[in-house]
């Protein structure tokens, strides 16, 4: 997941379309909420976004007509939400160009889920219409990241402490080292992680992450056990803790 990936939900149930902003700013996505369709062109005409969560049942202009604009100017994918979950109902959004149709109330943890699987697909289709390039890239080194003493090569997935002890770690504990070390000193949440080490489509309980985490806490300290390296955010996630050099 993209921390980047900017998300406009609008709905003119004030209430609702907070509590899906702040469970979707938990899990990693930036956030912004309209209450009808002309604030969605006010904030779309100052912004990108990447989805729009969009309600169908609203005052003046419904979503649905809202829709319609959306798609004929090229927009990006939306998710329609309506109190109304007829087959009909869903049918026409569906067939208007909404990537995806669900009745509320919703699941919250559902609507993630179809969110990540909108983006995974609107971003497939965006790179298979990408040019191929006429010749590839020459290859790039890749060099040793530095942290707290430790040296970590990607491309040979090599971890050596200060001692200069090898570790030896498995495949799903060097990704995760890897998504730490890529984002230092910021508070990452299980599902942000899930997804920078295993990929958006993973699935994965929430709790696996923490298992991941001890085995992996195990193991680097087994080799030097001088200094904090992952920290524990009550109630927020993992914090790697040391600066990185790369």
């Amino acid at each position: 997941m993209d921390l980047m990936t900017r998300i406009l939900i609008v709905d003119d149930d004030p209430g609702l379309r907070g509590l899906i902003s702040t469970f979707l700013d938990r899990h990693g996505y930036r956030t912004d909420t309209a209450g009808n369709p002309h604030e969605m062109r006010t904030k779309l005409a100052s912004g990108s976004y990447d989805l729009i969560v969009l309600d169908v049942m609203m005052p003046q202009e419904d979503g649905l007509t809202a829709l319609k604009g959306l798609v004929a100017g090229g927009g990006p994918p939306v998710i329609m939400l309506s109190a109304v979950g007829g087959d009909v109902d869903r049918i026409v959004g569906l067939e208007m160009g909404a990537e995806d149709y669900m009745e509320k109330p919703c699941n919250p943890r559902e609507l993630l889920a179809r969110i990540r699987t909108v983006l995974r697909r609107s971003r497939g289709s965006a790179i298979a219409a990408e040019p191929a390039p006429t010749m590839a890239p020459p290859p790039v080194a890749e060099n040793w990241i530095g942290f707290a003493g430790w040296r970590m090569q990607p491309d040979s997935r090599m971890v050596s402490a200060p001692s200069g002890q090898d570790v030896t770690l498995s495949d799903a504990e060097f990704r995760l080292l890897r998504a730490l070390v890529d984002h230092p000193r910021r508070v990452l949440t299980r599902d942000q992680l899930l997804d920078y080490a295993h990929g958006e489509s993973a699935d994965h309980f929430d709790r696996a992450i923490d298992v991941q985490i001890s085995r992996l806490r195990r193991k680097l300290a087994a080799a030097d056990d001088s200094a904090e390296l992952i920290r524990t955010v009550r109630n927020e996630g993992y914090m790697f803790v040391p600066a990185v050099t790369r």
